[in-house]
């Protein structure tokens, strides 16, 4: 199966060890991941971004239903903010990336559905040493000094959106203090790449964190 930047992300937020996902980080999953989606779709030449707004370019919509459903959600003509398309629809996201993985056979869901808001996330992953090798990879992209441009672009991606959620499962707070220059030095290749996203994503996910905020269904 060919995981999409957003599934990836999704499976990154599993701590492999505990068997689950962490409930700090899945506030503001939601956000996460649609902004997976919208870097793949600026990748693809899909969307247009300048002076911190974006449109929904021309052409045939994605094959994947989700990244479809974010692209469709996009201004056609007038450029809009990022906030908003990050924000608004974030509470769908994360059953729409947890029912394409349940579809695939990479996680299993829980037999048995309770009362706790928290159910939904207790799922099985198929493969852990998939995850962990994910978590590697985003590792890697600021552990090993390499320069921005010579990390696979995917890869970068998956590091600095996961950063500016501040996963645990890659970076805890201490070790994002210690490696801030080449975050930092990361952050601003991509914010090269897919200007005005990354902003936006952090705005998001501090807004729904200072409420209590930002948890998927």
């Amino acid at each position: 199966m060919r995981l999409t930047l957003p599934q990836k992300l999704y499976l990154l937020c599993y701590t492999v060890d505990q068997e689950k996902f962490k409930a700090v980080d899945l506030q503001g999953r939601g956000q996460l991941l649609r902004a997976g989606a919208l870097a793949e779709l600026a990748f693809a030449g899909l969307l247009g971004a300048e002076g911190g707004k974006v449109r929904r370019r021309t052409g045939e919509p994605p094959a994947d239903s989700f990244a479809g459903e974010v692209w469709r959600d996009l201004p056609a003509e007038r450029p809009k903010g990022w906030l908003r398309f990050l924000h608004n629809k974030a509470h769908t996201a994360e059953g729409a990336v947890r029912g394409q993985l349940v579809a695939a056979g990479a996680i299993t869901p829980p037999e048995k559905r309770s009362l706790s808001p928290l159910s939904s996330h207790h799922v099985s992953v198929a493969d852990p040493g998939q995850v962990l090798e994910l978590q590697a990879r985003a590792r890697d992209a600021v552990l090993t000094g390499r320069a921005p441009a010579e990390i696979p672009t995917e890869v970068s991606t998956m590091t600095v959106l996961a950063v500016e959620c501040e996963v645990s499962t890659v970076f805890t707070g201490k070790e994002r203090r210690a490696h801030k220059q080449s975050l930092k030095a990361l952050a601003a290749h991509f914010d090269e790449l897919v200007p005005g996203l990354r902003r936006a994503l952090r705005d998001s996910f501090l807004s729904s964190r200072g409420v209590g905020g930002g948890w998927g269904s």
